[in-house]
């Protein structure tokens, strides 16, 4: 059960990072190139040590598919309502099990139940914003291909934590990903974010970054990747309710029901693994 409660507090850290973004003023890669090189200067001193002893391929592989992740997913909030970018990026769920035939997974229906229940959840999430077309659409593209890259994330991460050590493994990735954004954002001219930015950049690298996402890779060494993928579909739960509280972004029928599909498909599939 530890695993259980480990990936919930993830998902729990992960739901504020939407949330967190809208406060930020500057460029989408310059955001979050910053999370993540603040992030790694936190769990560098602790994971340092183990770089020396990493097959290099890993986090190489890991960092420039969380570096596309982010850059997608981020711009993609510049564009559309948290809910529908949030929704459509943790649609990674029905890639990761797609695709999961690479790592010798293959999910049985249970999993390929409860998957379906969550995206399908996701879309209900994000049904407003398909309807409006224009910036909020393209968006919602943006946030799909942002799943795409959190698939090939997560993949390479129940790989490569089946043999290496968590925090340099995550260490690592983190800096590598940062490194790539901030030169995307040196070469965009915008690689420092205004200053008010800055508070807002601490707490995404220390709790969704540093929490969420490392405690995300560590219930990949005990989790299927399709499961953990599916657990994380809390995260846009959570931030459609932080969006509500704070920027009084509403939850309509349709969401309210897309929320409980998604809730149910985190269940299923957790009591599927356990079982």
């Amino acid at each position: 059960m530890s695993f259980f409660l480990v990936l919930g507090v993830g998902v729990l850290a992960l739901s504020w990072a939407a949330p967190l973004i809208r406060f930020t003023q500057g460029a989408a890669v310059a955001v979050a190139a910053w999370r993540l090189l603040l992030a790694a200067a936190a769990l560098s001193p602790a994971g340092a040590r183990g770089w020396r002893h990493l097959p290099r391929r890993f986090p190489i592989a890991a960092g420039a598919c969380l570096a596309a992740h982010f850059a997608f997913w981020i711009q993609s909030l510049r564009l559309t309502s948290v809910a529908s970018s949030v929704a459509l990026v943790c649609t990674n769920p029905l890639f990761v099990g797609l695709f999961s035939l690479a790592l010798g997974e293959r999910p049985g229906w249970p999993l390929w139940l409860g998957i379906g229940l969550s995206v399908s959840g996701s879309f209900l999430i994000a049904w407003g914003d398909f309807r409006l077309g224009g910036p909020a659409l393209l968006g919602d593209l943006l946030a799909l291909l942002g799943a795409v890259a959190a698939s090939a994330y997560l993949l390479v991460g129940r790989r490569a934590r089946s043999e290496t050590a968590l925090l340099p493994y995550v260490s690592l990735a983190y800096l590598l990903a940062g490194l790539l954004l901030l030169a995307a954002a040196w070469g965009l001219g915008s690689p420092l974010p205004p200053r008010g930015d800055w508070p807002w950049l601490v707490l995404l690298a220390l709790l969704p970054q540093a929490v969420g996402h490392t405690a995300v890779n560590w219930a990949l060494r005990r989790l299927p990747a399709s499961a953990v993928a599916v657990a994380i579909l809390g995260e846009p739960v959570g931030a459609a309710l932080w969006a509500f509280l704070l920027f009084g972004e509403g939850i309509g029928l349709l969401q309210g029901a897309g929320m409980a599909l998604v809730l149910a498909g985190i269940f299923w599939t957790l009591r599927a693994v356990q079982l």
